[in-house]
C-alpha cells in the first residue's frame, strides 16, 4: 500500500487509518490549503531520520476554519507538533493556549508544539526570512528600505515586524485590502523603533514611486502559486538595482521573479526562507539539535 502525498482531517480519525502502509507513525505535519506543493517533508524527514526519530512528517490539507479541529485531532493522536502555512498562520495564533512573545510581536504562528499541558505557538518566519536575505543577497535588514507585497497575511505581518525589529529604515506595506494594514501599522508603531512605515493599496498612484525608492522588494502574497497568475507588481515598480525576494518557491520561477530577471534585478525565491525557518522550527520540537546542514542538502541548496 502506498501512502498518500497529502492527508486530510478524515485521515486523522485513528492511528490505523493514518499510518496504514507506513513503517513509521506520522508525528509531525505541515498544515495549509493548498499544501500539496509544500517541500517541508523533503527537508524535515531526512532530519528526523538522521536524528534517529521513529516518526514521519506529512502534509495535511486543512480547510479554512478547521484549524481548531486539526489541532484537536493531532493532539489526540500524539503529534509532536506542526508547521503552519497559507492561509492558517493567523488562525493558528488564535488557537494556541500559549504564544511565545516573539510570535506575539510578529503577529502570526507558523510553528506549533503539542506539549502535554498546552498547545504552544512560535514564529520562525521572521528570523528565517532575515537569515535568507543575508545568505542570498549578503544584506542585513538594518537600514534597508523594504517593500512587502501582501503584508496583511500571516507571513507578511511576521516579515514586516522582523524588518522593524532589525532596524529597517523604511517599510512600504502593500496589500489589496487596506483594512488589514491599519492594525498592523498600529502594532508595529508600538514596538518603539524609528522605521518609517507607509501603507499602500495596489491602486495608489504613488505605488511605483515608493517601490522604486526601495532596496528590497518582497512578495509574501500567494499570487504566483497558480498557473496563469500575473506578476504581483508591474514592471514600472522595478529597477535593476533592486533585490527581489518571492516567498513562493513552488513554482521556483514566479511571474514576479521572471519579470525581475527581465529588468535585471538580483532575485531569489522562498526555498532559502523555507530552509531557515524549518531548521528553527525543528529546534522548537527537538531542542539542542542542529538540522540545518541535513536540511540544506535535502533541498539541494548550496552551502552559503
Amino acid at each position: 500500500m502506498t501512502t498518500p502525498q497529502c492527508y486530510t482531517l478524515d485521515d486523522l480519525v485513528s492511528r490505523e487509518t493514518l499510518d496504514a502502509g507506513s513503517a513509521k507513525p506520522a508525528r509531525l505535519a505541515v498544515i495549509g490549503c493548498p499544501v500539496a506543493f509544500s517541500a517541508s517533508p523533503r527537508m524535515h524527514q531526512p532530519a528526523l531520520d538522521a536524528d534517529g526519530h521513529h516518526a514521519r512528517y506529512i502534509r495535511l490539507e486543512v480547510q479554512p476554519g478547521q484549524v481548531p479541529l486539526a489541532f484537536s485531532r493531532m493532539r489526540a493522536l500524539g503529534f509532536i507538533g506542526c508547521n503552519v502555512t497559507v492561509p492558517h498562520k493567523l488562525d493558528a495564533l488564535k488557537n494556541c493556549d500559549e504564544v511565545h512573545p516573539d510570535a506575539q510581536v510578529l503577529g502570526a504562528v507558523n510553528t506549533v508544539r503539542f506539549d502535554a499541558d498546552a498547545t504552544r505557538g512560535f514564529n520562525t518566519d521572521g528570523p528565517g526570512f532575515a537569515h535568507a536575505i543575508q545568505n542570498d543577497f549578503g544584506l542585513p535588514l538594518a537600514r534597508l528600505n523594504v517593500a512587502i507585497v501582501g503584508a496583511g497575511g500571516g507571513a507578511g505581518q511576521a516579515i514586516a515586524a522582523q524588518c522593524v525589529l532589525l532596524g529597517a529604515a523604511k517599510l512600504i506595506l502593500i496589500n489589496r485590502t487596506m483594512e488589514k494594514l491599519g492594525p498592523l501599522v498600529e502594532r508595529l508603531a508600538t514596538l518603539g523603533f524609528p522605521t518609517e512605515i507607509i501603507p499602500l493599496g495596489f491602486s495608489d498612484g504613488s505605488l511605483a514611486r515608493h517601490c522604486r525608492a526601495c532596496d528590497l522588494i518582497v512578495n509574501t502574497s500567494s499570487v504566483g502559486l497558480n498557473a496563469g497568475d500575473p506578476s504581483i507588481l508591474p514592471a514600472d515598480c522595478l529597477l535593476p538595482c533592486h533585490c527581489v525576494y518571492d516567498t513562493i518557491y513552488q513554482p521556483p520561477e514566479t511571474p514576479l521573479l521572471m519579470l525581475s530577471q527581465v529588468v535585471g534585478c538580483r532575485r531569489s525565491n522562498g526555498l532559502s526562507m523555507l530552509l531557515h525557518q524549518g531548521a528553527l522550527a525543528y529546534q522548537h520540537w527537538f531542542p539542542k539539535t542542529h538540522p540545518l546542514a541535513v536540511m540544506r542538502t535535502a533541498l539541494g541548496l548550496a552551502q552559503s
